[in-house]
């Protein structure tokens, strides 16, 4: 993966409307950004909409992909565009108030949740039906269709995740003569051992771009079994598993296992960290050897940790192809999603992708299945991991709100200076959401 390109994108990707102000800022079909000239309405080729999910190598194979597809019938041929990640949001918006936009696209995590309240997306049960048929729907990973059905139906096809893994650095451990962590008490006795050695016992960073203190948070709070959302969606910030998370943390950072200069990290400042063997322990994204460019085996993924009452959970992204209703033929976008979802293997296969398959079979691959890493992520992270929905599994778009906006900023930037007490920061916290979260 191209270092620079891959930071730049990584942590603004999955749930966007991750454009700072969030939805309730953003004007349902805003008249601004971007778009084709050509409309999808007005017949021809379906147009496929993708996003640059990895160096020019990937967006190469995707086009000779979508531009393959052979239709059958009556249906469309597609046609291959990719959409930058800046400004996205508004490129999409805009495109579909014209009527210009993509009839199948991918995109942000709960980007067709946005698109769905404005009733801008086509259900895909039509494309779960043929996966059955042709062997693939059983072919999923455990767990990864649910977030995506409601009571209307799919509202689009998962086809990769992003997890975010524990890392760690053995000759740093080696060094402080400490064992990896497997539960929260073990991760602040090693890592006060590894703040002895010079090492970070538990990096993360929440400066400019850096939403990995973000997912920190969440991840903690989900891992003693809490969670921002109760199981059917309502708000739970105060519940008691998410104040002692929240403490635990605290604890971290006043016995300086936390960086205290990681408030104002970038994701280049966390990369140097990884790369100059100065972080020992911490949460971050798939292929983080590859991502700083240390592959002696040194970087490993550890196993999840247990929280104080025996939980075990990771965080989890699932981003997913979605289908629009303005569109050629909606039989044409079904038959050429059922096609494509066949043909992600091929990505997997160059080793172009950056994210967990969704397809058993593709993480059996040996292009895959050569990197011991992805083996235990798949075994020991993918069926504990949950998304921003925890308490609860179901998606919404709400989920962008919370991902993209400033109270999640505001918070975990407030944890880190350590400068505050549990409580006081969950009850802002919450304040903050309730501004902000659709009811």
């Amino acid at each position: 993966m191209n270092v620079k390109s891959e930071a730049s994108r990584n942590f603004s990707r999955r749930g966007f409307l991750g454009l700072t102000a969030a939805a309730a800022a953003v004007p349902l079909l805003a008249a601004c950004g971007g778009g084709s000239s050509s409309s999808s309405g007005a017949g021809g080729a379906i147009k496929f909409w993708d996003m640059p999910w990895g160096t020019p190598a990937y967006n190469d194979a995707a086009k000779k992909i979508a531009e393959s597809y052979v239709p059958t019938g009556s249906d469309g041929k597609a046609s291959y565009q990719i959409i930058q990640w800046n400004n996205f949001y508004q490129t999409f918006s805009s495109a579909i108030a014209s009527k210009t936009g993509p009839a199948v696209s991918t995109g942000g995590g709960f980007q067709a949740f946005q698109f769905e309240q404005q009733g801008q997306i086509a259900y895909a049960d039509k494309v779960i039906d043929a996966l059955k048929k042709n062997g693939q729907f059983d072919d999923f990973l455990p767990g990864v269709l649910e977030p995506f059905k409601t009571d209307k139906g799919y509202v689009s096809v998962p086809w990769q995740l992003d997890m975010r893994p524990l890392w760690y650095r053995k000759s740093l451990f080696d060094q402080a003569g400490v064992a990896v962590p497997t539960d929260w008490p073990s991760l602040l006795e090693a890592g006060k051992k590894l703040k002895s050695i010079g090492a970070v016992g538990f990096a993360t960073g929440s400066g400019a771009g850096n939403n990995i203190g973000n997912h920190l948070m969440i991840m903690m709070m989900i891992n003693n079994g809490g969670g921002v959302f109760t199981k059917d969606g309502q708000l739970d910030v105060m519940n008691e598993r998410n104040v002692e998370a929240i403490e635990f943390l605290l604890e971290l950072v006043s016995n300086g296992v936390v960086d205290p200069a990681a408030v104002s990290y970038t994701t280049d400042n966390l990369d140097a960290q990884w790369k100059n063997k100065k972080a020992a322990f911490g949460m971050y994204v798939l292929g983080l050897p590859q991502r700083v460019g240390d592959t002696s085996g040194d970087l490993l993924v550890a196993s999840p940790m247990a929280g104080p009452h025996g939980d075990k959970a990771a965080l989890v992204f699932p981003n997913n192809i979605m289908m629009y209703k303005n569109t050629p033929s909606q039989e044409s976008s079904e038959a050429f999603l059922t096609y494509y979802m066949g043909q992600l293997k091929e990505l997997w296969r160059q080793k172009l992708m950056n994210g967990l398959p969704v397809f058993k079979s593709i993480t059996e691959l040996p292009e895959f299945a050569g990197d011991p890493n992805n083996v235990k992520i798949v075994k020991e992270y993918q069926p504990i991991a949950k998304t921003f929905a925890a308490q609860g599994t179901s998606l919404n778009a709400n989920l962008a709100v919370l991902d993209g906006g400033q109270a999640l900023n505001q918070f975990t930037q407030t944890i880190l200076t350590g400068k505050t007490d549990a409580k006081t920061a969950l009850t802002a916290f919450k304040t903050g959401l309730e501004s902000v979260i659709k009811k």
